[in-house]
């Protein structure tokens, strides 16, 4: 396990500078063995063909069995790909539903997402009382909203 952890951290640094194809050889093997980490990047890296070519269906892969390890900003890609049609198909529900197990983790933007798309009934419907709880959670004053 020890090298599992220095080959995190090892494939994190190449995510971080960038060096898409390493960090793609080294998290690909981390996230086979179940690492949420490893699996949300490289769901980055097929979403958007950094250093590889772009894979929808892996990504959509990666970022779903991350976000059921509950990780927070996995779940909060997979509302994205929801909500924006994004490597899944469109779906206002699925959306919501993955970024409300990030917003009641923490997640700010997930928050703000999810109080603009009942601001807006973006993909669902329209509840300005939601909206308003959720900029609240998201930190922002009524006065705001």
């Amino acid at each position: 396990m020890p090298d599992d952890d220095m080959d995190l951290a090892s494939g994190i640094m190449a995510f971080e500078a960038k060096h898409f194809s390493r960090a793609l050889q080294i998290l690909s093997q981390l996230a086979e063995k179940g690492d949420a980490d490893a699996q949300y990047r490289c769901a980055i890296m097929y979403q958007n063909g950094l250093g590889t070519v772009a894979s929808p269906d892996a990504a959509y892969r990666w970022m779903k069995t991350a976000a059921e390890q509950d990780h927070a900003l996995a779940q909060h890609g997979l509302g994205f790909m929801y909500m924006e049609g994004d490597c899944a198909e469109r779906n206002g529900e699925e959306a919501v539903k993955w970024f409300t197990r990030a917003a009641e983790q923490g997640l700010q933007g997930s928050q703000t997402t999810l109080a603009l798309m009942y601001e807006e009934g973006r993909g669902i419907e329209q509840d300005l009382e939601k909206a308003k709880q959720w900029y609240g959670k998201a930190g922002f004053s009524s006065d705001e909203t």
